[in-house]
């Protein structure tokens, strides 16, 4: 344990008490001492308040519990008014108010103008941090050249060396995609024998060689925005489309470009275009020292000089931030393009505490409290020009609140961020605020949600796990639900991200704020993910979650191809996505599971949750790619283990399954974990003698499912967490 430092009626780990003193205030103008000054009376304000919220979500779940244990299934189904009757009366569901536009001002332009992929990497791995903030540009011939978006077919594997028949679909596919996204006036890409620039009337515009030697232009010459070399020779040509850019890299001499049919080298997309760098679900935070290494990484961010070393091959790499893009315009103009993506923090909900920090009590303090003004602080560096880098031109802070119930926790997240901005002296509304709609009484309440914060909001995103999560915890008692991918297609979910969309653009996101959809959880499997995600933008998300910088390159496609604010346009007359629909909650009811359905739902829960668990308490990695039962490698976080564990506590309570049952499946999936791990040198097999702490956790978020709050799984992680750390001594 670090020492204890007493200041203004708080006790502060030396941890994060030096670091706020040596690393953090330096250069924002305020104080050490006016950091813990303030903190002290915004614990003070709203300590209270924070907690007096937690106290209303267990209230409202045991009027709901008692509801259902009066009235069976029968009497739901022939009785939904009532039940939503019910609702209103106890609060759960709140009137709707009238029509409202939001207010928030001073968003960058990857919020309010453009669409396009969101990337979202735990902020305390440094390498991954400094990679996210970079994946603002990718490369499209590696994205495809490296993933299963292009066929191993007819000679195009993926060997060692380069491949010449797979370099060439490589080509071929972006072909077709510069004929989307830049089409010529005639003709298509794949026909051009070179490009060149010309000056017509003092504007340059591309002019195109084709293989008859016949020459065209683009359908659109404004779409070329600068480039980069000589007029003569371009080394590099930038266009812009639905907002989006990309660059055409030209040399003749390079590998790919002898190969390439007008001597393109490249097509370099403009990718992740904002990034949450997330202190929440992916992240293993369960004392000071956890808590110091994440804010110091953002802090890092901020500051512009966070880097990370590492060895590939026989060279030491330094991973750093990027600089931004420099080009000649089209008219004789400097054009500078970001060079990084734009940077979001997402902190954590309302639920933990944290030992970093006890007031003047004794008691650990707010997590969530702590993170507004520690996180902002560090942002302070951005706003007041402190870095080499700009990460908002618009000097916003963009913070992401995840795991708020209802609009009275959403208005306490805006009182929050209205104490924080003047303890630091900001003006109104400078931390913009991301509402995850990932709880039922969010989502059934989400206008009210937003209303709460009208004038700060920039993001409202929708997440099927924890959302799920909430909706079996919250309905627990109501009766067995169906198998999870059963869930997926039922008449709640696509009410559910309708209306998501439906309360974004009445409220006037268009232009000003981004609506977004979830994760793409399968990073091996990009041909999937490039067939199936499409979807997102055309349901009218202008943002959607991805897993990796390739992905980001990817998934840009999409944005090109389709032009989002056009889509919302024409969703806004479309009939309003229904909360009674919402509300219907998807049960077995009269569905018969056989008992190998049942033992196969058991085996991919458990190990799942296993598989995931084992790592979190054993080398604290809050997000990893996980082998599932199946073997495809799935990117999870906690709220993967809030659906699984959630979902086998339901059969439990409902006799679907036994204890006996569950703790049998759990130790056969515990083998098979052990075997997915093998090649680890750093793990800790839980089989045969099961005694392991990690397996102990896993058991109770099964087996203790039903008293956890709301279905969380952090309050048992981060005991058992904590458990081992102490046991091996261990701070760090």
């Amino acid at each position: 344990m670090s020492k204890i430092i007493s200041t203004y009626n708080l006790q502060i780990s030396q941890f994060l008490y030096d670091f706020i003193e040596k690393e953090a205030a330096p250069g924002t103008g305020i104080t050490a001492p006016a950091f813990w000054e303030g903190l002290c009376s915004v614990l003070d304000k709203l300590g209270p308040r924070n907690k007096a919220l937690l106290q209303r979500r267990d209230d409202l779940q045991a009027q709901i519990d008692a509801w259902h244990r009066k009235h069976d299934v029968a009497y739901y189904l022939a009785n939904r008014d009532v039940y939503k009757k019910f609702l209103q009366d106890i609060g759960y569901l709140v009137p709707v108010g009238p029509d409202f536009k939001i207010g928030t001002r001073s968003t960058d332009y990857e919020i309010s103008i453009v669409a396009g992929p969101q990337l979202v990497v735990p902020v305390v791995n440094a390498r991954y941090a400094v990679n996210a903030a970079n994946a603002r540009w990718g490369s499209l011939f590696d994205a495809l050249y490296g993933t299963d978006v292009i066929s191993e077919t007819d000679g195009a594997q993926r060997t060692a060396q380069y491949n010449p028949q797979r370099g060439q679909k490589v080509i071929d596919y972006a072909d077709e995609f510069l004929d989307q996204a830049i089409p010529l006036k005639r003709s298509r890409h794949c026909q051009v024998a070179e490009y060149r620039l010309v000056n017509e009337n003092g504007h340059i515009v591309v002019e195109a060689e084709l293989k008859d030697r016949t020459t065209t232009g683009l359908s659109n010459p404004d779409k070329l925005v600068g480039f980069q070399g000589s007029f003569t020779t371009p080394a590099t040509m930038l266009f812009s489309n639905h907002g989006l850019h990309l660059e055409i890299q030209l040399d003749a001499e390079h590998l790919i470009g002898k190969q390439h049919h007008a001597g393109v080298k490249d097509v370099y997309m403009e990718s992740a275009m904002t990034t949450i760098q997330d202190c929440e679900d992916s992240v293993a935070a369960v004392d000071a020292a956890d808590k110091l290494a994440v804010y110091r990484n953002w802090l890092g961010l901020m500051q512009g000089t966070l880097e990370e070393k590492f060895i590939k091959g026989d060279k030491i790499i330094a991973r750093k931030l990027s600089p931004d893009r420099v080009y000649k315009g089209t008219s004789g103009e400097t054009v500078t393009m970001q060079g990084r993506s734009l940077l979001l923090v997402r902190n954590v909900g309302h639920l933990m505490t944290t030992d970093a920090v006890l007031d003047k009590s004794g008691q650990e303090i707010p997590e969530g409290i702590l993170d507004a003004m520690v996180t902002t602080f560090c942002a302070l560096h951005d706003i007041k020009g402190n870095s080499p880098f700009k990460n908002s031109r618009e000097g916003s802070i963009y913070i992401v609140k995840p795991k708020m119930h209802g609009p009275e926790e959403v208005a306490f997240t805006n009182d929050l961020l209205d104490a924080v901005e003047d303890v630091f002296g900001l003006k109104r509304n400078t931390i913009k605020v991301g509402v995850m709609d990932e709880e039922r009484r969010t989502s059934v309440n989400l206008k009210e949600c937003v209303r709460a914060v009208k004038d700060r909001i920039f993001f409202i995103n929708t997440g099927f796990l924890d959302r799920t999560g909430d909706e079996i915890h919250t309905s627990m008692l109501a009766g067995p639900f169906l198998p999870k991918d059963a869930v997926k297609g039922q008449p709640w979910i696509s009410a559910y991200e309708n209306s998501n969309v439906d309360v974004g653009i009445a409220a006037g996101f268009t232009g000003k704020a981004q609506i977004g959809k979830g994760m793409w959880a399968k990073p091996d499997m990009m041909a999937d993910m490039m067939a199936q995600k499409v979807i997102h933008p055309n349901m009218g998300a202008n943002c959607a979650w991805v897993p990796s910088p390739t992905a980001a390159t990817l998934h840009a496609i999409h944005y090109h191809q389709i032009n989002v604010a056009n889509t919302q346009r024409q969703l806004s007359s479309r009939t309003k996505a229904s909360v009674d629909d919402i509300l219907t909650i998807p049960l077995l009811l009269n569905k018969k599971l056989t008992p190998q359905e049942i033992q196969a739902e058991l085996d991919n829960n458990a190990q799942g949750i296993l598989g995931y668990v084992v790592r979190w308490i054993d080398q604290g990695v809050g997000c990893s790619k996980v082998p599932d039962i199946n073997q495809v490698g799935l990117m999870e976080d906690r709220a993967t283990l809030r659906i699984s564990s959630q979902h086998i506590a339901n059969w439990l309570c409902h006799g679907i399954c036994s204890k006996e049952q569950v703790m049998d499946t759990l130790k056969r999936m515990a083998v098979v974990v052990d075997q997915q791990n093998a090649g680890d040198p750093h793990y800790r097999p839980m089989a045969p003698a099961y005694d392991r702490i990690a397996f102990a956790a896993a058991c109770d978020l099964v087996f203790k499912g039903l008293e956890q709050p709301n279905g969380y799984t952090e309050p048992l992680l981060h005991k058992r967490r904590k458990e081992l750390k102490l046991s091996s001594g261990s701070n760090l």
